[in-house]
């Protein structure tokens, strides 16, 4: 084990497309390679007759295996089956999503011949866990502690499920942190300027968007608003080009191919692919053989087209700058940098846009805005590690936290952008004579009535001395630590009773029993991933040795070296075994080593 990298703590930028890990080594951030080479790593996770695919692998096989090919669970984590956002994103999907128990939604997937059902924690779980074994397989020790990215505005229960699916992965979550946040992280570290500036941070990834402002200082970052949509991304801008594309096919085919899965795949890649082009150019081309029906699809894509066709999510992008902008109260010429964060940050329009806005300032684009975020993760986790960084963070709640007071009218104790952590007081009533029990439900939002906020929990006070309505004074306080997350309480000033909730939305989130079952089916996916490792080896041992050896006897015949009857044995028994190859993918690693043992012998007087 290599004492260097013992006790290291990672950051991960867990995404909706794409995840990244980096670690604090050497006195710098080192951004972790894949075992494919790649800085990022696709938030896929495939499940085939018989393994398990994450990242990379997953996506090379979904245009073949669809439906059982997960992605964009960050859009399902910590939500409802019957979220309209949940229902508007099960019609995109290729894969299943059923109801499960207290309206979780459930991936169902085929595996092994069987079919099975994975909470979102579990397949972002999977995801982590594959970014816990790159950051391993670099250091050449184990991993156990953690810094995790989530976008602004995810609420109260999508940070815990994100939590619950660190430790499901086996990881000590040190903390949760937001993702522009860490993108500031990253500009304050690698500026080196230690003057005073304000940064906005531009962070448009493949499913979410956020924008933040802060102020960064000589190692300090101190967030001043942050605004943001969870439902707005680089995914997005590809189904409005998917849409155009089936819509195009459709009408010149008079066929309609909405109901091919694998179509709408494959379709869907080279809708990712000209856009990632369109950056750049301003034509490409999408050219599909046989895309459905033995129907050829091909088409020309304008940038000017793909720009009509999101003009609209543009726009929301700016609105959300603007929002965020009013809630900092500074004035345009008060902001230093403008810091692109997100793959679709990328996009001309977009930067044009920006630009624009903010009177022909120069975008800063000396942050890498795929490595970005788990760049500021590596260095906070550093920190919390107790490495040689110099850094403090001060965050803010993305949301309002309040209570009902008033038959439905929402109480804000803890306004948005208030800086973290914080703790607020309010005084509250009874509203009944003789009054010995009031119910707490607990809120966040911006919206004036109850009902249209999202219910995080509730708990009750009991045992108040009856009066009559007005007089007891109930103290309700909200505490929200580093990560956001809430603990409310409430006390009769009279009496002293007092209770208090850590906020956990229950409804929602994993049981213990759950939990405990799903570290164990990692436990398990775990060892048959090492066993499909191995197995892999060993086959590949034996595919590069036949490989090898069928060039060495063909040397050995041409120089005369070998009898030509021994040649020949050795020969029938390389092509018998080539032959068992191809048809034995999945042989045990027992009977690689067998046929490579057998063959060894074989053809031992060529060693």
């Amino acid at each position: 084990m290599d004492k260097e990298g013992k006790d290291k703590a990672i950051g991960i930028d867990l995404g909706t497309t794409y995840s990244c890990v980096g670690v604090w080594q050497h006195d710098r951030i080192e951004i972790i390679a894949n075992d494919q080479g790649n800085r990022t790593t696709p938030s896929m996770v495939a499940f085939t007759p018989n393994e398990r695919l994450v990242g990379d692998a997953a996506k090379f096989q979904i245009s073949t295996n669809p439906r059982n090919t997960v992605f964009d669970t960050k859009r399902l984590i910590g939500r409802r089956y019957n979220d309209h956002s949940v229902q508007s994103n099960m019609q995109l999907w290729p894969f299943t999503i059923v109801p499960g128990k207290n309206d979780k939604p459930m991936v169902e997937v085929v595996y092994k011949g069987e079919k099975r059902v994975f909470a979102a924690e579990e397949i972002s779980s999977m995801v982590l866990a594959k970014m816990k074994m790159t950051a391993e397989q670099y250091l050449k020790c184990d991993v156990k502690n953690a810094v995790i990215t989530v976008p602004a505005y995810f609420n109260d229960s999508q940070k815990r499920a994100t939590k619950d699916a660190g430790k499901i992965a086996g990881l000590n979550v040190m903390r949760i942190i937001n993702e522009p946040t860490a993108a500031a992280i990253t500009y304050g570290f690698v500026a080196l300027d230690e003057e005073k500036r304000n940064i906005l941070v531009f962070d448009l990834g493949g499913g979410t968007f956020d924008v933040s402002i802060a102020t960064v200082e000589r190692g300090k970052v101190e967030v001043k608003a942050v605004a943001g949509d969870m439902h707005l991304g680089g995914e997005d801008f590809d189904n409005r080009m998917l849409n155009y594309c089936v819509q195009s096919f459709n009408k010149k085919y008079k066929i309609d191919m909405s109901t091919n899965p694998k179509a709408l795949r494959r379709l869907r890649s080279e809708c990712e692919r000209a856009k990632r082009s369109l950056s750049s150019a301003v034509e490409t081309v999408i050219d599909i053989d046989c895309l459905h029906e033995g129907q050829d699809f091909h088409t020309k894509v304008r940038r000017a087209k793909f720009e009509e066709l999101n003009v609209d999510l543009f726009e929301n992008c700016m609105q959300l700058v603007k929002q965020c902008m009013e809630d900092s109260k500074m004035s345009k010429d008060q902001i230093n940098d403008i810091i692109l964060v997100g793959g679709s940050s990328r996009i001309p329009k977009v930067q044009e846009l920006l630009s624009q806005y903010f009177e022909d300032k120069e975008l800063c684009k000396n942050v890498n805005p795929d490595e970005a975020v788990a760049y500021g993760a590596a260095l906070q986790a550093a920190a919390l590690n107790k490495e040689n960084i110099n850094l403090v963070l001060v965050d803010v709640t993305p949301l309002s936290l309040g209570i009902d007071v008033n038959h439905g009218v929402m109480k804000a104790i803890v306004p948005r952008n208030t800086p973290i952590p914080t703790l607020k007081e309010t005084c509250v009533t009874t509203r009944l004579d003789n009054q010995t029990t009031v119910i707490f439900p607990i809120y966040e939002g911006e919206r004036p009535l109850t009902a249209q906020n999202n219910l995080l929990g509730q708990f009750v006070l009991d045992g108040i001395q009856p009066a009559r309505c007005g007089v007891p004074k109930i103290r309700v306080c909200f505490e929200v630590d580093e990560e956001g997350i809430l603990t409310a309480s409430a006390q009769d000033k009279r009496t002293g009773i007092n209770n208090q909730l850590t906020v956990t939305n229950e409804r929602e989130r994993l049981s213990k029993e759950e939990m405990d079952k799903m570290v164990a089916d990692a436990d398990v996916f775990r060892k048959e991933d090492e066993e499909m490792v191995k197995k892999h080896i060993a086959k590949n041992t034996l595919e590069c040795y036949v490989g090898n050896m069928k060039s060495r006897v063909t040397e050995a015949k041409c120089k005369g070296t070998v009898e030509t009857r021994v040649a020949a044995d050795m020969s029938e028994a390389l092509n018998t075994v080539e032959e068992w190859l191809d048809e034995n993918d999945y042989a045990t690693v027992e009977e690689f080593q067998a046929k490579f043992n057998d063959l060894s012998l074989k053809c031992r007087c060529l060693k």
